[in-house]
C-alpha cells in the first residue's frame, strides 16, 4: 500500500514537472491544430478514429506537427490495448516482447493491440520486417510516425499494408493560436497566476519555431519559467521571447526530402530565370549546413543542362566558382556561389545539347549502330592505306569557311537543334548556311 502511494505520488509529480508541450497536449481530435486536410470533418482518417476501426497507419511529416499528439488521442479513444515504442531506444528484444504480449491478448481476451512506433525510420530493415507477420495477420494495428519520406525509409511490404498520411507544417498563425491556448490551459503549471504576452512576443516565437509546435511551446515554457510574477501575473515581453528562442532551427535533413527538395527548387529557379529564388534556396541549403561543393555541382549541371550553348560562359564561370570554393571555403564561398548562381539564372537558356545527347544515347540502346564511314576511320598506323582507311577524307581547313560537305555518319539535324537564343543563335545561323540546299541555277519562280 505504501509502495502504491509512493508510485502514485511520483507519477503525479512527474506529470506536474513535464514540459509545457506535454502538459497541454491535445486530448481530442478537435484540439489538434493544422491538419484539416486529413483530420477535418468527414475525412477518412477522422472517421476511422471516431469509429475505432483503424487500419495500420504511417504518419509522415516535419517535427512538431501533431503526429505523436494524434497517437495519444487514439490511445485515449480506442477500446483496444495501446502500446508504444521509440525506435531510437528500442531493439529486437523489446519488439518481440511487445508482439508476444499482443498475440496472447488477442488469443486470450479477443482484444486487439494498437502499436505506436515513434521514429519508425530508425528501425533497420530486419526490425521492420519483423513487424510484417503481426501486421498482416491482424495481431497488431501499427501506427508508425516518421519525419522522413516513408517511401524511402520504410520497407515496401510494410507500406503496402498501411495507409500513409502526410502532416503539413503549421503556419505562424496556427503556432500563435497554440501558444495562446497553452497560456490559458488549466494544466499550464501556474495556478492562480494570470499570464499575458506583449504584442509581437508570440509572433516572434512562431517565426523562429519554423512550424514546429513543440519547439514553440518549449520556448514559451522557458519564457514562463524565467519570468517572475508581478502582482499575480506573468508578463512575457518581446525581449523574453527573443531570449527563449534565439535562432531558427531549419528543418533540413542532409540525406532526406528537405535535401532533395531544396536542391530541386534551386535548380528549377535557375532554369526558370529567377535569381532571387535561386539565392533563397541556396541560402537555405548553406544555412542548414549543406556542403558548398554540393551547391557548386548543381550550378555546374544547370549551366550545361539548361544554359548550354546559349551562353557557353555560364559553364566556365560555374566551374571556376567550384574550383574557387575548394580553396576558399565558407563563409566567403557563398559570395562566389551567389555570383555563379545568379549568372546561370540570368543567362539565356537552351537545353538543345542536353536533349541531343539524351536522344543519341537512346538510339545507342534501341537502334542499329552506325558503322564508321571509311573516310573517317583512323589512318595513322602502318598498313592503314592498304586497308583503305581514311581514303577520300576531305580536310575542312583546306576549303573556304573551314567547311566542306561530307558524310560524318549521321544526317544533319538528327540530334542537335540549336535555338534562336544567345550565342546558340549564331551556331544555328552558321549550320543552316552550311547545310542550305544549293541554288537551282536557271530555275524560275514556282
Amino acid at each position: 500500500m505504501v509502495e502504491d502511494l509512493f508510485e502514485a505520488s511520483a507519477a503525479e509529480r512527474m506529470k506536474k514537472e513535464a514540459p509545457l508541450a506535454r502538459r497541454v497536449a491535445p486530448r481530442t481530435l478537435d484540439e489538434i491544430v493544422g491538419q484539416e486536410g486529413i483530420l477535418g470533418p468527414g475525412k477518412i482518417l477522422r472517421r476511422a478514429i471516431e469509429a475505432d476501426r483503424l487500419t495500420s497507419l504511417i504518419l509522415y511529416g516535419p517535427p512538431g506537427t501533431g503526429k505523436t499528439a494524434l497517437a495519444r488521442v487514439i490511445a485515449m479513444r480506442t477500446k483496444g490495448a495501446f502500446e508504444s515504442l521509440n525506435a531510437v531506444t528500442s531493439g529486437v528484444k523489446e519488439l518481440r516482447g511487445l508482439l508476444d504480449g499482443a498475440r496472447q491478448r488477442l488469443v486470450q481476451d479477443q482484444r486487439r493491440t494498437i502499436v505506436f512506433i515513434d521514429e519508425i525510420h530508425r528501425f533497420n530493415r530486419g526490425q521492420q520486417d519483423a513487424l510484417l507477420p503481426a501486421v498482416e495477420n491482424g495481431t497488431i494495428t501499427l501506427i508508425g510516425a516518421t519525419t522522413e519520406n516513408p517511401f524511402f525509409s520504410v520497407v515496401a511490404p510494410l507500406l503496402s499494408r498501411s495507409m500513409v498520411f502526410e502532416f503539413e507544417r503549421l503556419d505562424d498563425s496556427q503556432v500563435v493560436a497554440l501558444c495562446l491556448r497553452a497560456l490559458g490551459h488549466p494544466s499550464r503549471g501556474f495556478p492562480n497566476v494570470a499570464v499575458v504576452a506583449d504584442g509581437g512576443a508570440l509572433e516572434h516565437i512562431a517565426l523562429y519555431a519554423e512550424g514546429d509546435a513543440r519547439r514553440a511551446l518549449n520556448a514559451l515554457d522557458i519564457a514562463l519559467l524565467t519570468t517572475a510574477p508581478e502582482q499575480g501575473a506573468i508578463r512575457i515581453t518581446i525581449e523574453a521571447a527573443q531570449e527563449s528562442i534565439q535562432k531558427k532551427m531549419l528543418h533540413y535533413d542532409g540525406t532526406g526530402d528537405e535535401h532533395y527538395d531544396a536542391a530541386s527548387a534551386f535548380i528549377k529557379s535557375m532554369r526558370g530565370t529567377d535569381p532571387d529564388s535561386a539565392l533563397y534556396w541556396m541560402a537555405r541549403m548553406l544555412e542548414a549546413g549543406e556542403s558548398p561543393r554540393f551547391v557548386a555541382r548543381r550550378i555546374c549541371i544547370c549551366a550545361s543542362e539548361d544554359v548550354g550553348n546559349a551562353d557557353p560562359m555560364a559553364l566556365i564561370l560555374a566551374t571556376a566558382a567550384w574550383q574557387a570554393c575548394e580553396f576558399i571555403g565558407m563563409p566567403e564561398a557563398r559570395i562566389i556561389l551567389a555570383q555563379a548562381a545568379t549568372y546561370v539564372a540570368c543567362a539565356a537558356k537552351s537545353n538543345a545539347a542536353y536533349m541531343g545527347i539524351a536522344s543519341a544515347m537512346q538510339d545507342m540502346q534501341e537502334k542499329k549502330t552506325v558503322a564508321v564511314p571509311k573516310h573517317l576511320q583512323d589512318a595513322h598506323y602502318r598498313g592503314a592505306k592498304r586497308l583503305g582507311r581514311g581514303e577520300g577524307y576531305q580536310y575542312p581547313h583546306s576549303y573556304p569557311e573551314g567547311y566542306v560537305e561530307q558524310d560524318y555518319g549521321v544526317p544533319h539535324g538528327t540530334y542537335y537543334h540549336p535555338t534562336d537564343r544567345g550565342k546558340e543563335a549564331e551556331f544555328k545561323e552558321r549550320l543552316d548556311a552550311f547545310h542550305a540546299p544549293p541554288d537551282d541555277a536557271g530555275k524560275g519562280p514556282s
